[in-house]
Parts: structure tokens; sequence; C-alpha cells
């Protein structure tokens, strides 16, 4: 390799072309280095724009989504709220009417209560009425206590209030000619009421259990003659 300081030999030069100063038309230049820049410029600005553009519009639908969230978020709070005061309402009603059905049943069962027990006095009276005129009345009630006893006993005791035997004596003895009563007077059976004894049973037809009986169907306890408070 050879060493040249500063001249290189012709035969080394394939070609050789002079070189040309042009003119510079430097105002040309700086005009259009103004109009890059203003383009480049303006290309910023559009830029800017055009992210400032899609940034509202991204902060518009943001809130736009925000607010439809809002919204849902709210109304599902507010039928929240309406349910829950709907089943706290309906259970307060259900309570309440199942207060006054209670109440409506107590009340009927007093009602019922009341209605038995005046039904009670009221045929209290009538039998007290019917005894009072119609010494009769014991006649039947002889007849089924015999019947109870069953057709192989002809012969009974029968015990019966001083005042129906008095009164029925002689009719008693027609009635049952067909068997052999021995009739009793006893005061302290009530008149309507008998005693009825034959061969070791006793048929208790007083009055009393009579009346027991027959109030007990109805599901009521009262006495036939019920306690009077002399204070």
């Amino acid at each position: 390799m050879r060493n040249y300081a500063r001249f290189i030999p012709g035969e080394e030069i394939d070609a050789v072309e002079q070189w040309r100063f042009g003119a510079i038309d430097t105002a040309t230049q700086l005009l259009q280095a103004k109009v890059k820049a203003q383009e480049v410029e303006q290309e910023h600005q559009e830029q800017l724009a055009r992210r400032q553009e899609s940034y509202q519009e991204g902060y518009t639908a943001g809130m736009a989504q925000g607010r439809l969230q809002a919204q849902a978020e709210l109304q599902q709070q507010m039928a929240d709220f309406l349910a829950n005061q709907a089943r706290e309402e309906a259970q307060k009603f259900t309570e309440l009417f199942r207060a006054a059905q209670n109440e409506l049943v107590q009340a009927e069962q007093v009602m019922a209560q009341g209605v038995l027990n005046l039904s009670c006095e009221l045929a209290r009276q009538v039998l007290r009425q019917e005894l009072s005129v119609n010494p009769n009345v014991v006649l039947p009630v002889i007849h089924e206590a015999l019947d109870l006893l069953g057709a192989e006993h002809r012969s009974a005791l029968v015990r019966i209030h001083p005042q129906d035997l008095e009164v029925l004596d002689g009719l008693i003895a027609d009635e049952f000619a067909g068997m052999a009563l021995t009739l009793r007077a006893d005061p302290a059976l009530k008149p309507g009421g008998c005693l009825v004894e034959s061969a070791g049973m006793v048929i208790d037809a007083s009055l009393q259990k009579r009346w027991l009986r027959a109030v007990a169907t109805l599901g009521l306890d009262s006495k036939w003659e019920e306690t009077v408070d002399a204070s």
C-alpha cells in the first residue's frame, strides 16, 4: 500500500469531474425552513387538538357511563328499598291478620260459650216450668230406666219424690201393671226424677244426673241447682 502525503498519481485517477459551486439562495431556504416549521407546528397543534378531542370524548363518555351507572345503582337501591318495604308491610299485614283472626276466634268462642250458657239457662227455666205444671213428666223417665234394666227384670223398687208419689201413685200402678213395682217416697230426690233398683242394679235417673249428662254433650259442666251467693 502506497503512502500519499499530498498528491495522487495520475494513473490512479480513473475519472475527474470539475466541481462547480452553485449559487446559494438563502432567502428561499429560510422560507422553506419557515414553512416546514409551520407545517410541523400545525401538525403538532392538530395532534394536540385530536388528543384533546379524544380526551373530551372519553371524558364525556365516561361521565355519561358514570351517570348511567349511578342511575342504575340508584334505581337498584330504590327497588331494593321498595322490596324491603313491601316485605315488611306484608309481614306486618300478615301478623295483623293473624292477630285479628285469633281475636275473632276467641270472640267467637266467647260468643259460642255465652250462647251455650244462655241456652242452658233457658232450658233449665223451661224444664222447671214443665215440672211445676206437669207432674206426669216422670213417667217417661221411669219407662226409660226400666228399659235399661232389661226384660228379665220384672220386679223393681222405684224411688221418687214424695210429691210425685202422691200425684202419680195410682197412675204408675196402672201404667206398669205387668210388673211388680214397689214405689217408695224419697225426699232426697228432686221432683221429676227417680231411682230404680232391681237385683243389685241401680239406675240413677235423678234430675241432677240427667241434667249433667245432657249439658255434658254440649261441653258444659253446669249443675242443675246453681249455687246462689247469699251475700
